[in-house]
């Protein structure tokens, strides 16, 4: 009866959250590029069982979000990667979207397409092994942007995407990123983010999704990347919490933020200063990407005889995060040695 809230409180145990591995062809293309490697079916394969395998990721790792390509891929010994995940305690989860594309009559804003045909393929996932899933919206601060026209074109399909879901007996993870390029201040951020989360949950609850069965994972609240004001991560917490205080209903499990573009440790800073001021009516966790895999790539640098060292980078930084979740992270643990 309560199989998706069970799951969905599960995502966000205590000292756990999610690894995003779900790169589109074109993002995990522009990550192998960085390190001088070709991005090939068996090279992506390789990488993620690195990933997969780290021995001791489960303690803080409660999920993995995969690509169409990584839930019908194997590990080398033949299990299916969503078997893998789950032999260890770990939940298989799987983006569903079809990416942003131009909205019409919206110069510079996108819609994200993936609703035709959604309701067949969230079965098949099902029958794949995955128990949860995701669906980003991507909102962009600019001149004039963004208009209401966007935020609740996104929204609605946000809601649209969360209904399907848990329909086909799979926990949404609803995604609407207000991306921190531009020159803004925090301000505006916190101004943009409100907006954005208002139209999120009106639809939503027009839509019948149940708060309860569902994760959020939203922005934190940041100034502008060319703002030339980087605020300090107490700051960062404080305008991020009152943001989801005013929009995120409290029958909501949990909030998984991403890192959007942040150095690994100011994602983890920022996530240890938020919990810092708890306690909060949600879980605070995190489902990060790039923030959890940079040092475990470039470890690897798409060399088999590195995939114990790619392993031992990517445990530390799950280590880290996994601190962050009950405030317990420090700086100084970025240079003390972590086995």
């Amino acid at each position: 009866m309560h199989e998706l809230e069970d799951t969905a409180r599960a995502l966000v145990a205590e000292g756990k959250g999610i690894l995003a591995a779900d790169e589109s062809d074109g993002t995990i293309k522009k990550r192998f590029d960085s390190i001088g490697v070709e991005s090939t079916e068996d090279a992506r394969r390789a990488y993620r069982e690195l990933l997969f395998a780290t021995e001791g990721a489960e303690e803080f790792i409660s999920g993995v979000i995969l690509f169409d390509e990584t839930i019908r891929q194997s590990a080398e010994d033949g299990t299916p990667f969503p078997k893998l995940l789950e032999s260890r305690g770990i939940i298989p989860g799987i983006k569903v979207d079809k990416g942003a594309k131009p909205l019409a009559h919206a110069e510079g804003e996108t819609v994200t397409e993936g609703l035709d045909g959604l309701r067949e393929r969230l079965n098949e996932y099902r029958e794949l092994g995955a128990r949860f899933t995701k669906w980003r919206a991507v909102i962009s601060i600019g001149s004039g942007i963004p208009s209401e026209y966007c935020l609740w074109v996104n929204a609605h399909a946000l809601a649209r995407f969360a209904a399907l879901s848990q329909e086909a007996g799979l926990v949404p993870i609803v995604e609407p990123e207000v991306l921190m390029d531009g020159d803004h201040t925090i301000e505006r951020s916190f101004e943009v983010t409100s907006r954005t989360l208002h139209a999120v949950f009106t639809e939503l609850r027009d839509q019948r999704v149940a708060p309860e069965e569902m994760l959020l994972k939203p922005n934190m609240v940041l100034s502008g990347y060319d703002s030339g004001q980087e605020a300090a991560h107490e700051e960062v917490a404080e305008w991020t919490v009152k943001c989801l205080r005013r929009h995120v209903p409290a029958a909501v499990p949990g909030i998984v933020f991403l890192s959007g573009g942040q150095t690994d440790e100011d994602a983890t800073a920022n996530l240890n200063a938020m919990n810092s001021i708890g306690p909060h009516p949600w879980e605070l966790s995190f489902s990060y990407g790039r923030a959890l895999q940079a040092p475990a790539l470039k470890a690897w640098g798409g060399d088999p005889a590195n995939v114990e060292q790619g392993q031992k980078a990517f445990y530390r930084r799950a280590k880290f995060n996994g601190a962050a979740r009950s405030g317990s992270y420090a700086p100084e643990m970025e240079t003390a040695g972590v086995t």
